[in-house]
């Protein structure tokens, strides 16, 4: 990595603790991950996939229950994070 320097606003740097406190990250990665999006390459990690994923578990309503028993969600979320 690249150590860089920058100024930003009061308000930046607050509602940057704030987004990365909601995400559990750091500062830093906050930042990488703001730059990242802005330049069109979002790079989503396992776990931050896994944390996304979370959050709608449970929102959707299954139109057909017995294609993915209970027992495989586990894998389907895994195959369908790949």
């Amino acid at each position: 990595m690249v150590r860089a320097q920058v100024q930003l606003t009061v308000r930046q740097v607050q509602r940057l603790r704030r987004l990365a406190a909601q995400e559990g990250i750091s500062f830093a990665e906050t930042i990488r991950r703001c730059v990242d999006r802005a330049l069109g390459e979002e790079s989503i990690d396992r776990a931050t996939g896994y944390q996304r994923a979370a959050r709608v578990v449970g929102a959707f309503v299954d139109p057909a229950p017995d294609a993915c028993p209970a027992r495989e969600h586990d894998r389907a979320l895994d195959e369908a994070l790949r």
